[in-house]
């Protein structure tokens, strides 16, 4: 049967509460009586929609990745809009990984949890290398436009690349965490563009010849 707009709502509902008991008091809250609380709904109704907590976890997480892969597409979006390198898209859509404000630092904390959980979970572990290589391919996607653009060297392989531009994304997000504000005397955002920029520029080494003749 076809989802409803009802169902997908009471769905939402129960992921954003999973979120928030992530965030406020860590993966071991998350049950299915104290979901329902969360979610002001019945815990029958929490076990019609989702029959374990690693159902809800991989819902809660699958939630997460969707609200950053918006944000990811809104910047993509107005990037292009506005004739961006794309360097300067890209280090803006890695800004979204990092945990700089109140709603980044409760999808960290959720998709810290869930890979946690995937140690153990066969089932979990298959969703977390797969959004892994999703964020790999859509950087590698980004350099190899770079290449097409001027913005990259021609010999250059997109996929160690993408793989040093995540894995710089994923450390930085940890650094970020753990030291929302000031990082060495620095404010934290700033730090971390900096550092983001550094990394592009040792990738994206060439001018954007993309709006040349437009």
């Amino acid at each position: 049967m076809p989802r409803t707009a009802d169902h997908e709502q009471r769905r939402r509902q129960i992921a954003l509460a999973v979120c928030a008991l992530v965030s406020e008091q860590g993966i071991d809250a998350v049950t299915v009586a104290r979901t329902a609380a969360a979610a002001g709904i019945s815990v029958g109704l929490v076990q019609h929609y989702f029959r374990t907590k690693d159902d809800m976890l991989l819902h809660a997480f699958a939630h997460v990745s969707a609200s950053i892969r918006g944000r990811v597409d809104a910047r993509i979006r107005a990037g292009t809009e506005h004739r961006r390198p794309i360097a300067r898209i890209l280090a803006e859509a890695m800004a979204e990984f990092l945990p700089l404000d109140e709603t980044r630092r409760t999808e960290f904390r959720v998709a810290t949890a869930f890979a946690g959980r995937a140690l153990d979970a066969p089932a979990l572990a298959e969703v977390d290398v797969a959004t892994a290589r999703a964020l790999r391919a859509d950087i590698a996607q980004a350099v190899r436009n770079g290449k097409e653009c001027g913005e990259v060297e021609p010999g250059l392989d997109p996929v160690p690349a993408a793989v040093r531009l995540a894995a710089v994304t994923e450390g930085l997000a940890m650094q970020v965490y753990r030291d929302p504000e000031v990082l060495n005397g620095v404010p934290t955002a700033d730090l971390a563009a900096s550092v983001i920029d550094a990394e592009l520029a040792a990738v994206f080494t060439g001018e954007c010849r993309q709006y040349l003749d437009r």
